[in-house]
């Protein structure tokens, strides 16, 4: 179980995540302002939870929905944006965090940039094009990160090392050409608040022990009946298709065991 729990946080965690990009893209598809289309007005404020743009990484292969928010749920959907940041493409600092090896692992080559590499941002206001100045870490409370600063900028968070949040690994890169124009401070969410030490890159689950400890019973109900019933089985006919019962009791066991990882994973310290 444990084994099978980790190939879960690493590699079946990308599924739910590989879900909800599709949601995200489709939510997007008529929002994003054509190629070579000038800036637009910033429009309403953002909807927490909800798809903000898309960001492209050739260098390392990244194409995601970009997320409203940090919390356990947003980035679990896809690189996520901080709502006391500006929105990518308008004047300031806009932060953006991602995990670095579950949920897809947006962020797991970030470590690759380097000084002058491309980051494209498209949103309903244009395309957007920055160019990487920095790449370096930090401890997890350093929050100047996302400090204001006078020309627009757009800072990448993520753990570091991988499989660890003892640090974060820090992007920032400067835009290339004008900005559009800024969401009216008194409208963006969270906007007033600067951000805090734990909301950088940082991810954690709470309230879900009813929900793990209910697919655990579920689990142990689902692997006793199919042992019980191949041992009916077995005594009835004295044959060996009694091994039948196990071969079609597995995918019903294994989607189980996926559903209650999914709970348990809620359950572990804060990480990306």
């Amino acid at each position: 179980l444990v084994l099978l729990f980790v190939v879960y946080l690493l590699f079946g965690t990308g599924l739910t995540t590989a879900g909800h990009q599709a949601t995200l893209r489709r939510q997007l598809a008529p929002q994003l302002a054509p190629a070579g289309a000038p800036d637009r007005a910033p429009g309403p404020p953002p909807v927490p939870g909800g798809a903000i743009g898309l960001l492209q990484i050739p260098a390392i292969q990244v194409d995601k929905a970009i997320v409203q928010g940090v919390g356990e749920g947003d980035l679990r959907r896809g690189p996520g944006h901080y709502p006391a940041t500006p929105l990518p493409g308008q004047p300031g600092n806009s932060g953006i965090a991602g995990h670095r090896t579950t949920y897809g692992a947006p962020f797991y080559r970030l470590n690759e940039l380097h000084a002058g590499d491309r980051i494209g941002v498209w949103t309903r206001q244009g395309r957007f094009t920055y160019r990487v100045q920095r790449v370096f870490v930090v401890q997890p409370n350093d929050i100047a990160v996302l400090g204001p600063t006078p020309r627009p900028e757009l800072t990448l968070t993520t753990c570091n090392p991988r499989y660890s949040a003892a640090q974060r690994l820090i992007v920032q890169a400067d835009l290339v050409g004008p900005a559009a124009p800024a969401t009216p401070v008194s409208h963006r969410p969270g906007a007033a608040r600067p951000p805090s030490a734990p909301t950088i890159g940082v991810v954690g689950g709470q309230g879900a022990w009813a929900r793990a400890l209910g697919w655990g019973l579920v689990l142990v109900a689902a692997a006793a009946g199919s042992w019980v019933l191949a041992r009916l089985w077995r005594r009835r006919t004295g044959t060996r298709w009694w091994a039948l019962t196990y071969l079609a009791a597995t995918p019903v066991c294994l989607a189980v065991l996926f559903l209650f990882f999914r709970q348990v994973s809620l359950l572990l310290p804060p990480s990306l």
